[in-house]
């Protein structure tokens, strides 16, 4: 893939860096700003602070994705993504921030740079990179992007390059947070229900090998996240009007999440660090469920109404967000207030969504 043909093509390009990654203020023109700056307290989207020497080193699919997947191809560079923050699409599969600018946020570093645009953004690299890449997995997926080995290669590269010394890895933290795309190429595909856990087992025991090998490249804290409820998104709970998840779904996405967590026991075993975990288990499933819930003091005045309802939707099933017709003609419905709803799209959070999500995650997040 040659990379320089995704790059920008002009001085743009430049401008938009500081605006995208780092995660403060509002921008853009869109009619939702002043929902933005009505919530902007509640975001946490004051001024980031630029003395932590912290970096974040980003692997994963569309849940941590700020902007690697091709344009115009993928969905997140379409309008309305983007709509919330900052007021146009980023490559973002939400309306705004993820889940990659909250814990950025909480290490109070900007959101690293996607590797796509490490050309043109080498004064970024200081906060690491992100090498996540929308609709990818532990294994190759249905999208012809690189898969969580390719992700780690290229770090290796960067490293190897001199892009990124020791002294920067030692003062690192990785989040990894994929295995969802996996799951869903194995149903697509008809796989067997015996074979749902063996091949379950396969790629946690990849999940495994992978953050192995990110430690070994000398990155001290590895944050791995939980599966979320699968069963849950509104594209499996839309057979019920929104309204009761899949319990077949999430008893297997609970068995991935606790063979993840005893191979995080392992890996923290192998270590033997007494001082604090190396290897960090984000609790995505629990916290989406207080979220869907309504449940936790983290919601503020917020209630969900329909918690699995997504905001934006395609006209009909041929349809999703952000689909237009050959005239241009938008095929897609918003709500009215995107920080009303927890999901974006049939898939994804809305910014607001995340940052209920990133609440719950308080305690878990103490362990950094």
């Amino acid at each position: 893939m040659d990379s320089k043909k995704l790059l920008c093509l002009s001085l743009l390009c430049f401008s938009l860096l500081p605006e995208l990654y780092g995660v403060v203020g509002g921008g853009g023109g869109h009619h939702h700003r002043h929902r933005e700056r009505r919530r902007s307290q509640s975001l946490g989207g004051g001024e980031l602070s630029d003395s932590n020497p912290r970096k974040m080193f980003v692997f994963g699919d569309s849940y941590v994705d700020t902007g690697n997947n091709r344009k115009p191809a993928a969905k997140s560079w379409q309008y309305p993504y983007g709509i919330t923050f900052p007021g146009k699409p980023t490559g973002r599969f939400s309306d705004g921030r993820v889940l990659t600018d909250y814990l950025a946020k909480y290490l109070k570093v900007k959101s690293p740079i996607p590797y796509k645009w490490r050309k043109v953004g080498f004064g970024q690299l200081k906060y690491g990179m992100n090498f996540a890449y929308g609709g990818t997995g532990v294994f190759d997926t249905f999208v012809m992007s690189p898969n969580m080995s390719t992700q780690i290669d290229f770090l290796h590269q960067l490293i190897g390059e001199s892009t990124f010394t020791s002294r920067d890895l030692q003062s690192s933290v990785a989040l990894v947070s994929l295995a969802g795309n996996d799951y869903n190429v194995y149903q697509a595909t008809n796989g067997s229900a015996q074979g749902w856990q063996p091949f379950i087992a396969k790629v946690v025991n990849q999940l495994e090998v992978n953050l192995r090998r990110i430690h070994g490249l000398g990155v001290p804290k590895i944050v791995v996240t939980a599966l979320e409820p699968l069963g849950c998104l509104p594209s499996t709970t839309v057979a019920s009007s929104f309204q009761q998840c899949n319990a077949t779904q999430n008893q297997l996405v609970n068995f991935h999440n606790l063979l993840l967590q005893q191979s995080v026991a392992k890996l923290n075993n192998e270590v033997k660090d007494p001082s604090a975990s190396t290897f960090i288990l984000l609790d995505l499933y629990s916290s989406f469920m207080a979220a869907l819930n309504n449940e936790g003091a983290h919601l503020g005045n917020v209630k969900f109404e329909n918690p699995m309802k997504p905001c934006c939707v395609g006209i009909s099933n041929e349809y999703a967000c952000g689909s237009v017709g050959v005239n241009g003609e938008k095929k897609y419905t918003i709500c009215e207030d995107p920080g009303a709803a927890f999901f974006w799209d049939e898939v994804h959070p809305t910014q607001y969504g995340w940052f209920a999500v990133y609440s719950a995650l308080q305690a878990n997040l103490k362990q950094l």
